[in-house]
Order: structure tokens, then C-alpha cells, then sequence
């Protein structure tokens, strides 16, 4: 793929613009899981608390692991893919690469709320 990504069904969907985007994500949704867990340390609550990291936390996997994977869940649910600038994603017209895409698009949700759910379970041993 290198400097010039193409459209690979179930593959690759999103260009450097938007992988730079899902990166911005996976960066606020970090911090965000680390102020949450020190707001929680610091206010002395129960423990059970800290299972709320699972939002921030799966919100930060999903941003990295879509600008890794060079992959747009939403996109790919939706039939969609964006190369180019913000704002210009196309459709795409294949049925069978349409599927392709929706189950790659399933993988990377799973993937990000099972990283999510792991960080929020490992905060209980801090």
C-alpha cells in the first residue's frame, strides 16, 4: 500500500487523513482513560468504579486499531470508503465487497471493546 493507499475490500478503506484522525481518537480516549483512572485514585473510590475505563479505554483501541488496520469501521458498516481529504468518501458498489468490509468492521468493534473491557479489569489490580 505505502504513500498512495487504494481501496482493498476488507482491507483498506481510509487514507493518511483519516488513519490521522482515528489516531487523534486513540490519543484523547487515552488520556481520557488515564484521568478518569487517577480522578478515581485520587477520590478514594471503590474499586468497582474503575470499571468505567471501558468507555474511554474502547474508544482509544478503536481509534488506534482503525488507523493501524489503514480500516473505518463505521465506513465499513456503511458501505463507505474515504482515500482522500475529510468529507469525501464514496460508496462502494460490490455487494460481495460490501460484506467484506462489514465483517472486518465487526472484528475491529470486538476487538476494541474487548481491549477496553481488558484495560478497565486490569485497573482492578492498581
Amino acid at each position: 500500500m505505502g504513500n498512495d493507499p487504494a481501496y482493498v475490500p476488507g482491507v483498506c478503506n481510509i487514507g493518511p487523513a483519516e488513519r490521522a484522525r482515528r489516531r487523534l481518537v486513540g490519543h484523547v480516549g487515552a488520556a481520557g482513560t488515564l484521568l478518569l483512572l487517577l480522578g478515581l485514585l485520587l477520590a478514594g473510590a471503590d474499586r468497582a468504579w474503575r470499571l468505567t475505563l471501558v468507555a474511554p479505554a474502547t474508544a482509544s483501541a478503536a481509534g488506534y486499531i482503525q488507523a493501524r488496520l489503514r480500516f473505518c469501521a463505521y465506513y465499513g458498516l456503511r458501505g463507505m470508503f474515504n482515500l482522500g481529504p475529510p468529507g469525501s468518501a464514496r460508496r462502494v458498489e460490490l455487494a460481495a465487497a460490501i460484506a467484506r468490509d462489514r465483517r472486518r468492521a465487526l472484528g475491529i468493534g470486538l476487538a476494541s471493546i474487548g481491549a477496553g473491557a481488558g484495560i478497565a479489569l486490569l485497573s482492578l489490580l492498581v
